[in-house]
């Protein structure tokens, strides 16, 4: 049975704001010099989207390795205001690259590229690295609470609440420090690389887990997904639901929610498949399952 949502999310989603914006100053002019630089018949550009309680330095080795394969990659920084508002960001930040794109989300990332992308010709695939996929008018908090396995659902245990201004979102969430390893890591690293992560993390409004998602591009955009065997965060049936009913190109892996630090190379290997580029030997250990068939 789902469980109930954590209230500072109810809370939280409440005071914030969510009406879908773009970027403050962004016009048809503002646009006009791309970064991606792509011309017809080029690779994609990769877009890596991270989620809440990190930052894009945590896709370094994925970037580094895709760079090394010849792709254009970038990062942009998530805001983690909402999903309406980050959606919006990024859709705005995608028209300003030239030529075809795979964005890739992980964590929250996902529910922003699975918005962000619908309506752009531009997005060849998608790939969720233990990400969200949500259904229209489906909340990711709601996908945490449909089978068991998220540690983030007991808000009391799992987060601290910092106070911000109301027009912000109320509060910020942190993971509590003492428990990050735990749940984002599955306590992989080791006690002193997870307190660094741990300190850095930045912070969500509750708005990124309780507004609900718009049209899903996973419906008509081929999708690739990663679900880590041992992820605290999501949850590994959570996980698994979503990458079947997206009906997805699936690998699983023996790794925590961050499998980008854990696993850098079934994460690139996923990626590269996605771009039209498999790597030569594929990571050992990857279970595959799944086509990238969208449903009709």
């Amino acid at each position: 049975m789902p469980r109930s949502l954590p209230s500072a999310w109810r809370t939280g989603a409440a005071a914030l704001a969510l009406s879908a914006t773009v970027i403050p100053g962004q016009t048809a002019s503002a646009a006009s010099a791309p970064l991606g630089g792509n011309t017809a018949g080029d690779r994609p550009t990769i877009v890596l989207v991270h989620g809440s309680f990190t930052d894009a330095s945590g896709w370094r080795p994925v970037i580094g390795a895709l760079q090394q394969r010849g792709y254009r990659v970038v990062a942009p920084a998530n805001p983690l205001r909402g999903l309406s508002q980050d959606s919006a960001y990024l859709a705005a930040f995608l028209k300003s690259i030239k030529g075809p794109l795979v964005l890739v989300g992980h964590s929250y990332g996902g529910s922003v590229i699975t918005n962000a992308a619908t309506g752009n010709p531009n997005v060849t695939s998608l790939v969720y690295i233990a990400g969200f996929a949500p259904e229209k008018g489906e909340s990711a908090a709601e996908l945490l609470a449909k089978f068991p396995g998220s540690r983030l659902t007991d808000e009391s245990a799992a987060f601290n609440a910092v106070p911000i201004p109301k027009d912000q979102g109320a509060v910020d969430l942190y993971i509590k420090p003492d428990k990050f390893r735990d749940v984002f890591l599955s306590n992989r690293l080791s006690p002193a690389e997870a307190a660094v992560a741990a300190a850095s993390q930045r912070p969500a409004t509750p708005a990124t887990s309780t507004e609900k998602s718009g049209a899903p591009a996973w419906k008509t955009i081929p999708s690739w997904f990663l679900v880590g065997t041992d992820d605290r965060a999501i949850g590994t049936a959570n996980l698994r639901f979503m990458a079947e009913r997206a009906r997805a190109h699936t690998v699983e892996v023996d790794a925590p929610h961050a499998v980008y630090l854990t696993a850098p190379d079934a994460v690139t290997d996923l990626i590269l498949d996605a771009a039209g580029t498999p790597s030569p030997a594929h990571t050992p250990g990857l279970a595959r399952t799944g086509n990238s068939t969208p449903p009709s």
